[in-house]
């Protein structure tokens, strides 16, 4: 079942003093194009970084006609130099499309330009289909090398040696937090051997999200990164002034996952009131695996779900997603999100 916001009756706990942060896709809605999104996506990490979120990151994707972050080190780099304070990083690349090298060097010159607010996030899987993969150049084992690829990046990071024949510059010597990704008991695993923080992708693979965190906890080595756990925990939020308005904004989430799934993927609709109703048996099954940690309704509704959702699974970050096709909404959704958690840091 989606994990839809409470009744108005019931209580927040005021146990929410966590930090909040935005996953961002640079989304490219129906009737618009890639320069929209792109100031879009900037207007949102200005509204983010006014409103108190910690983190702002964009995601590598390609060949997807509604998501427009394909160049992610690029973006990242437009967005940090529109704001001043707000931590912008990748969740995540891709790594496997690239060469450690190549990624050390655009993050080394993003933390030289920015320094003390990049993030580095990584994951293993293509961020498309086999077609884009092979686009790519990516061989068919090329997830089989990630975790000896975040070792040799890690390095790369790393102060020179002597001795040392290649070198990451700018890179080498700079304290870029470097994260993994996943949503399976792999990325768990691998950050908890590395001493890495962990992000996992419940806001669309929520399946394994007990078993990961159980797993990255129960193994977790202390590094000279990282002395304890740290997991980070991304979750769908559509708030609105009321809960019928969330539920609509909804509607345009529903729709991308659904095209999806049905293997077409698109730009983002419009809200459609008369979605719900069009789902197929099978739909609802999908939407209700994939959109479990998500959240809808009013600040104040949201708020108290939420709590639950932290008590429940530990988490010591959540990164918020809104699929919000109006630009407007989508803002007042994060400014509603950030009134609502106000209230439990202050108890």
């Amino acid at each position: 079942m989606i994990s839809i916001s409470p009744a108005v009756g019931n209580q927040p706990t005021g146990s929410w003093p966590i930090p909040l942060s935005v996953l961002d896709l640079a989304p490219i809605v129906e009737g618009g194009d890639a320069a929209e999104s792109f100031r879009r996506t900037v207007e949102l990490a200005q509204h983010a970084e006014a409103q108190g979120y910690r983190r702002f990151w964009l995601a590598e994707h390609h060949g997807m006609p509604g998501i427009a972050s394909a160049a992610t080190a690029v973006l990242i780099g437009h967005v940090a130099g529109k704001t001043s304070s707000i931590r912008v990083g990748a969740g995540g690349i891709m790594l496997p499309n690239h060469s450690p090298l190549i990624v050390a060097e655009q993050f080394g010159t993003l933390e030289t330009l920015y320094p003390g607010r990049i993030d580095l996030g990584l994951g293993r899987a293509p961020g498309s289909d086999h077609h884009v993969s092979r686009a790519l150049r990516r061989g068919p084992a090329a997830a089989d090398a990630f975790p000896r690829d975040v070792v040799e990046l890690l390095g790369l990071f790393g102060h020179s040696a002597p001795d040392q024949v290649v070198e990451a510059v700018p890179g080498a010597g700079l304290e870029i937090p470097v994260w993994i990704l996943g949503s399976s008991l792999f990325g768990a695993q691998l950050a908890a051997a590395l001493g890495l923080p962990f992000a996992f992708a419940s806001h669309f693979a929520p399946a394994a999200l007990t078993a990961a965190l159980q797993a990255y906890r129960s193994q977790f080595r202390a590094s000279t990164r990282l002395e304890r756990p740290y997991v980070m925990l991304g979750v769908n939020a559509f708030a609105a002034e009321t809960h019928e308005e969330a539920r609509l904004l909804f509607s345009s989430l529903q729709q991308a996952f659904v095209n999806l799934r049905r293997g077409r993927p698109g730009r983002l609709q419009p809200p459609d009131p008369a979605f719900d109703a069009s789902l197929t048996p099978l739909d609802r099954h999908g939407l209700s695996e994939m959109l479990s940690c998500t959240f809808v309704g009013t600040g104040e509704e949201i708020r108290g779900a939420m709590e639950a959702f932290i008590e429940r699974t530990g988490a010591d970050e959540l990164m918020v997603a809104a699929h919000i096709f109006d630009p407007v909404a989508r803002i007042r959704s994060y400014e509603l999100l950030a009134g609502a958690r106000r209230p439990a840091m202050a108890g």
